[in-house]
């Protein structure tokens, strides 16, 4: 009956956790509505977007990190949701943080680059050597390093093991960590392709749950990476061809909230 009851406490942590997911894409959907302007969209003003930031890892990251979390949960013998969501939350806060920098970059790159992200310059080579940069790195001993980690949680939750709800916490920050490693590049190509687009957040969703949780690592790796070089040729050679992409037009502005 204890094992039962644990294993029923598990099955709500995934409900929550998955919840919590669809909550969040359907909030930033309401959020970027009509926004999507391609590569390089404006990101607004920098409240909105880390606002929105935090909301879409949530929405993007929440159901491939769930096998890790129902792991925590489950060495740690607990039918609490409190330290489970609390791990959930220090991975959460990492990709949160992320989008600091992020915002940072764009703006200074907007004020050092001015027009050279333009469609009409060379926002299009930039977005397809982004993607062919993404490509490549997918093959490198670092992602393989931090995909491992992402995929095999066991060794990392054991070797990093803390009580107590702020240890959940640091404990998520540092699997977080790993997994800014492992998906960096995929959430570069994001940008290359429209940030705003729900299109192209579900495909790198996907592409981040598809080598966390496929069985086979390499064909996790040689898939994503076939994938991204496609459209990193396509982008260079005949953007119009991309499936869901928006093509900037010459005369878009900033856009704001």
């Amino acid at each position: 009956m204890a094992a039962y009851g644990a294993a029923r406490s598990r099955l709500g942590l995934v409900a929550v956790m998955l919840g919590l997911a669809a909550v969040s894409w359907w909030w930033t959907a309401r959020e970027m509505r009509g926004m999507d302007g391609g590569p390089w969209t404006e990101l607004g003003t920098a409240a909105w977007f880390l606002g929105v930031w935090v909301v879409m890892m949530a929405a993007m990251m929440f159901a491939s990190v769930v096998p890790t979390v129902a792991l925590y949960s489950k060495l740690k013998h607990t039918r609490g949701l409190g330290a489970p969501l609390a791990f959930a939350s220090g991975y959460l806060l990492v990709w949160g943080a992320v989008g600091v920098p992020v915002y940072a970059l764009a703006r200074i790159g907007g004020v050092l680059l001015g027009g050279v992200l333009g469609w009409g310059s060379g926002g299009r080579w930039v977005a397809g050597a982004t993607l062919l940069v993404a490509a490549a790195y997918e093959l490198t001993p670092l992602k393989d390093v931090c995909l491992g980690k992402c995929r095999t949680p066991l060794g990392f939750l054991i070797g990093n093991w803390r009580d107590g709800l702020g240890g959940a916490v640091r404990m998520g920050a540092r699997h977080g960590a790993w997994c800014v490693g492992c998906c960096w590049a995929l959430m570069a190509s994001l940008f290359a392709l429209g940030v705003m687009s729900l299109v192209w957040m579900a495909v790198v969703a996907g592409l981040i749950a598809f080598e966390k949780l496929i069985p086979s690592r390499r064909l996790a790796t040689y898939g994503t990476a076939t994938l991204l070089l496609a459209l990193g040729i396509l982008m260079l050679v005949a953007p119009d061809v991309v499936p869901g992409l928006t093509i900037p037009s010459a005369d878009m502005t900033e856009m704001h909230p």
